[in-house]
């Protein structure tokens, strides 16, 4: 299913201009951008082509400019997943946010999904009725029609012009003889045309990528800024790497004396000291209890009469009854 499909999926290495071809063409619409479907109302009315009804388009605003009202949009989007049990996980702050990357990632996942479970309901579509029901859905349709009678104009002239060419060759059969040899020069359109088709797609898809990338070390960049470890050694380094200007390979050696400098300047734990001053300390107290032990079993030795003549060796000097 699409709703399990992977970042390296070839779904997510389709062309914002497949992408923008394909909402236009479906919607009847007039995108020249993808961030243009950042309302989330494209979104929701792209699952009413695969799920007629499911969707309820009275709710969906295709006049959102502000957050709110895009929110609400992506709510009902959501609630229709739900209803369809679909796990895909919508990440509404970026989208609203209009980032072409996260909404080209977003629109690239609806085109896998509708092209998976799509089939009779999107031929008998009709995208500007269904809008017409909802808020603003009438100023979109007005805004898309001038686009239309456009592309109808450009047509009939197509057409014009295919006849009058025909009418000049039906006056001129004379000449196809001589023509006839020169389409071989003109075989290598087709070829070219599929080789500058396959270049485009490999170009978004490095825009793609590299965009996915620049976004992962801006919020590497922004987290390094933060108060609580921007003194950090290691954050030090981290940004030491991030703004080299050149792709010298010292620079990663440098980062890494850097924090091996931080880890030698480190002051000595005061547990640690602490730990080390305890042995000593009770090896002290051991000492002046065994040398205790030894006096009272020295002085339980002695005779009464030796005890009374050591206590007669005793003077007290200063004493006013004394003599020193």
């Amino acid at each position: 299913m699409a709703t399990k499909i992977g970042m390296m999926d070839s779904a997510y290495f389709v062309g914002r201009n497949e992408i923008l071809a394909w909402i236009n063409s479906t919607l009847h619409l007039n995108l020249s951008k993808v961030e243009e479907a950042a309302s989330g109302a494209v979104g929701c009315q792209l699952m009413d082509s695969v799920h007629p009804g499911m969707v309820p388009m009275h709710k969906v605003n295709f006049d959102a400019k502000n957050e709110y009202d895009m929110i609400q949009n992506y709510k009902v989007l959501q609630d229709v997943f739900n209803k369809l049990k679909i796990t895909k996980h919508i990440e509404v702050n970026k989208l609203v946010k209009g980032r072409p990357l996260d909404n080209l990632e977003f629109m690239q996942w609806m085109k896998k999904y509708c092209d998976s479970v799509g089939g009779s309901a999107m031929n008998n579509y009709n995208p500007v009725e269904r809008r017409d029901a909802c808020k603003g859905g009438k100023e979109a349709n007005k805004r898309t029609a001038p686009a239309q009678a456009s592309s109808k104009t450009s047509s009939a002239a197509s057409k014009a012009q295919i006849s009058n060419t025909t009418k000049k060759n039906d006056g001129h059969s004379a000449n196809v003889s001589q023509k006839s040899a020169k389409p071989a020069s003109n075989a290598g359109g087709p070829a070219y045309d599929e080789q500058i088709t396959e270049l485009k797609l490999f170009v978004d898809s490095l825009e793609k990528e590299r965009d996915f990338y620049f976004a992962k070390l801006r919020d590497i960049e922004i987290l390094c800024q933060s108060p609580e470890i921007e003194h950090l050694a290691i954050v030090g380094a981290i940004q030491r790497i991030l703004y080299a200007t050149d792709d010298n390979p010292s620079v990663v050696a440098e980062a890494q004396a850097m924090i091996a400098q931080q880890n030698q300047q480190l002051p000595l734990s005061p547990i640690a000291e602490t730990s080390e001053e305890i042995p000593k300390q009770e090896t002290q107290k051991r000492k002046n209890i065994s040398t205790l032990e030894v006096d009272i079993a020295a002085n339980s030795t002695l005779s009464p009469r030796q005890r009374l003549s050591d206590i007669s060796d005793v003077h007290y000097c200063g004493s006013p009854l004394t003599n020193c």
